[in-house]
């Protein structure tokens, strides 16, 4: 057994862990921090298999920024845990199921790879002078521009969603109308201001005051 097999087998022992514990920790922080663990891992894998690009893009993107993000917004969110775990276990049949099928089709696919993989062409191998950085971006700007363009929408269209729900209405709202800001007047709704009349202190009091400030000196 060689040592990259060795590493790639610590390596996915890890991913399980980090993919079980995102979904089954009761805690939304711990879930998002597990969810870290798990894209910073399969980073690593890529380096294994020596996509250096896709293991940097996939920490400086999706750790760094994505799921710092994610991290804010679930921080935000004034999130009833108990409610959102309700549905948990009636929906745990369905994506066991959903599960099972991504096993077998994997476990197809690593058994004959050269048949199940035949539509992706035939595999070669890689020169030593290969540049795998230019190549990736020169077909993510030619052959799959539409598919990337996409993806770049839905990222935005998941950070307006996130702002949405930051700011809907609930019992317990934490954020703060900009206009009714505005709108803020010195009136009894808002502001009560109350008039005390001027007490002149008397002469035992000034006398007694002068004491202390004496006697603190």
């Amino acid at each position: 057994m060689t040592f990259s097999l060795i590493m790639f087998y610590i390596f996915a022992a890890i991913i399980l862990y980090g993919a079980v514990r995102t979904v089954t920790a009761k805690n939304p922080v711990h879930a998002t921090l597990h969810l870290v663990l798990t894209f910073c891992v399969s980073a690593m894998m890529w380096l294994l298999m020596q996509a250096e690009f896709l293991g940097i893009t996939l920490v400086v993107v999706y750790v760094g920024a994505v799921m710092v993000l994610f991290l804010f917004v679930v921080m935000m969110l004034n999130i009833d845990i108990e409610e959102m775990r309700a549905g948990f276990w009636r929906h745990a049949p369905v994506a066991g199921i959903v599960g099972a099928l991504f096993a077998v089709a994997l476990i197809l696919i690593l058994i004959n790879p050269q048949t199940n993989l035949a539509a992706f062409g035939e595999m070669k191998d890689i020169p030593a002078d290969y540049n795998n950085i230019r190549d990736l971006g020169s077909r993510i700007y030619t052959t799959y521009l539409l598919p990337f363009e996409l993806a770049a929408v839905l990222l935005v269209l998941g950070m307006v969603a996130a702002i949405v729900l930051v700011h809907r209405k609930s019992t317990n709202p934490k954020y703060i109308n900009p206009g009714d800001q505005v709108k803020v007047t010195a009136d009894e709704s808002r502001m009560r201001l109350v008039k005390m009349a001027a007490v002149k202190p008397s002469e035992n009091q000034e006398e007694a005051e002068t004491g202390k400030q004496e006697g603190g000196a």
